[in-house]
């Protein structure tokens, strides 16, 4: 053989093993890459169970919070018709006069000069009262029904924020 030729042997062998070192190397870190694949899908599994978990209990939370809001307002709704009821039977009493409204007055001797129109009736004893005319006194039952139905609503916000807050 020729110098050339041993050359020649020499580059082929160099580059065969060149080339079978490299497809190794391909191979070894296509595995690498294969299973850090793999660990990936493993670990977006997981991330995705717990999140599908964590979705799953604000879920359950928000249902129960709106179930108690529901209570809540079924509880408010009662407790408003209720009161509306109250006052309209107080309303037809008064329109009946079947129910009068009075007010006590102060002791004559002590320079209150208001006039009375009746004798002093009821279970205050040793005072003076004078009925109030019924127009006035409807005026007054729905001054206060306007009041009982603003402090129902009020106690219905304030549990509704309570229920929130709590929530959260």
């Amino acid at each position: 053989m020729t110098p050339g030729q041993i050359l020649a042997s020499i580059l082929l062998a160099l580059v065969i093993g060149f080339g079978g070192a490299w497809q190794v190397q391909g191979w070894r870190m296509g595995e690498k890459l294969a299973e850090q694949d793999g660990l990936h899908k493993d670990d977006l599994a997981d991330i995705g169970k717990a999140a599908a978990s964590q979705a799953r209990a604000e879920q359950d939370k928000r249902l129960a919070a709106e179930q108690q809001l529901s209570r809540q307002d079924q509880k408010h709704t009662k407790e408003l018709s209720d009161e509306q009821r109250k006052q309209a039977v107080i309303r037809d009493r008064l329109a009946t006069a079947d129910l009068r409204l009075s007010v006590l007055l102060k002791d004559p001797a002590s320079g209150c000069d208001v006039p009375t129109t009746t004798a002093a009736v009821g279970v205050v004893h040793a005072t003076r009262r004078a009925q109030l005319d019924p127009a006035h006194a409807q005026r007054i039952i729905a001054i206060t029904a306007d009041g009982n139905n603003g402090l129902i609503a009020l106690r219905a916000c304030q549990a509704y924020v309570r229920e929130i807050s709590a929530v959260h």
